[in-house]
């Protein structure tokens, strides 16, 4: 039985519908904050809060856990820059509260949503794992911070892990009629899509006047069923023995924003109105990673490579969503 901590969120919804597919008994663990009941693809759901331990311990006394895919945390940059104490609480400490558990049930395998916000301003592009990670946002420092806990959890005690750092995350399982949905929606392209379906009259450029071949910032954007998989063959090689690592994971390709407003005008016929604005603080030009080291140890091979593709399966989910 695999936990998937936060497995009613975005990511981790589809996360466990790839686990599911492959084969893998799921229970899902997740307090329903941020994430759908909706959204949820296994019989098996402990509404639990990752803040009480004996939540967690409770859920590992009901179900025979071998291992644990962690995505529960807060992930909104901004609201981590207003309110640190939740985003330390929600993701460092109840973090701490899980592997405690984890260690006193003998479960010794994790794998770990961490994030490209770990590296910073990049110093060079496209981003490998050996970036020095300078996080410049306190959700990206809250991330190292787990990441530096389990190197010490893994020498101290033997509990390996595999930390996933990932990029734009996008897109949507259409055969399963799930997708991204978040309250307040930050991210660039459904905010796009949500112009095309009339919802909203148009969307915010933060800057045309970056070193870019557009203008605007550039970013790496990996399907979200992309990102399942890779989890899926991380915790598989743990079970084969391998030893704790870490990974960034994108496409290797970078795509700008007016480039997303172009790619969505031809998915969907509709016209995006857009209008510029200042930049934001702290956004980099340019930001993609590589890779290189998921496709040749975890042998991860993305399927979604082409923007449209992605976009399309976005645009399928809005026009059809369920929660």
């Amino acid at each position: 039985m695999i936990l998937i901590a936060g497995g009613a969120g975005y990511i981790g919804s589809h996360c466990s519908l790839d686990m599911t597919r492959a084969g893998y008994e799921c229970v899902v663990l997740d307090n329903l904050s941020e994430g759908h009941a909706e959204a949820l693809q296994t019989e098996n759901f402990c509404k639990a809060d990752l803040s009480n331990i004996e939540d967690i311990r409770e859920v590992f006394r009901k179900f025979p856990i071998k291992a644990v895919i962690h995505f529960a945390a807060s992930c909104y940059v901004g609201e981590s820059a207003t309110n640190p104490k939740k985003y330390y609480r929600n993701n460092v400490v109840n973090t701490l509260n899980l592997l405690e558990v984890m260690l006193e049930n003998n479960v010794k395998n994790i794998v770990f949503s961490s994030t490209c916000a770990t590296y910073g301003d990049p110093e060079y592009t496209p981003i490998n794992e050996n970036h020095p990670q300078k996080p410049i946002n306190v959700y990206g420092r809250t991330k190292l911070m787990i990441e530096t806990i389990l190197q010490d959890y893994d020498r101290a005690y033997g509990l390996k892990y595999m930390a996933l750092r990932y990029f734009n995350a996008s897109g949507a399982d259409t055969k399963a009629g799930i997708g991204e949905s978040h309250d307040p929606e930050t991210h660039l392209i459904p905010l796009v899509l949500e112009v095309a379906l009339g919802k909203r009259d148009s969307i915010k450029v933060f800057g045309d006047d970056y070193d870019t071949p557009d203008g605007t910032c550039i970013r790496d954007y990996i399907h979200v069923n992309d990102l399942s998989s890779a989890h899926r063959l991380a915790l598989e090689n743990l079970f084969a023995g391998a030893d704790s690592n870490f990974y960034n994971l994108g496409t290797g390709k970078g795509v700008s924003v007016k480039e997303i407003i172009d790619a969505s005008e031809k998915v969907t016929g509709k016209p995006i109105k857009y209008e510029v604005v200042d930049r934001r603080e702290g956004d980099p030009a340019i930001l993609f990673a590589d890779s290189a080291k998921a496709r040749a140890e975890l042998g991860w091979k993305p399927e979604f490579m082409d923007i449209e593709d992605t976009i399309s399966t976005a645009w399928h989910w809005e026009q059809n969503r369920r929660y």
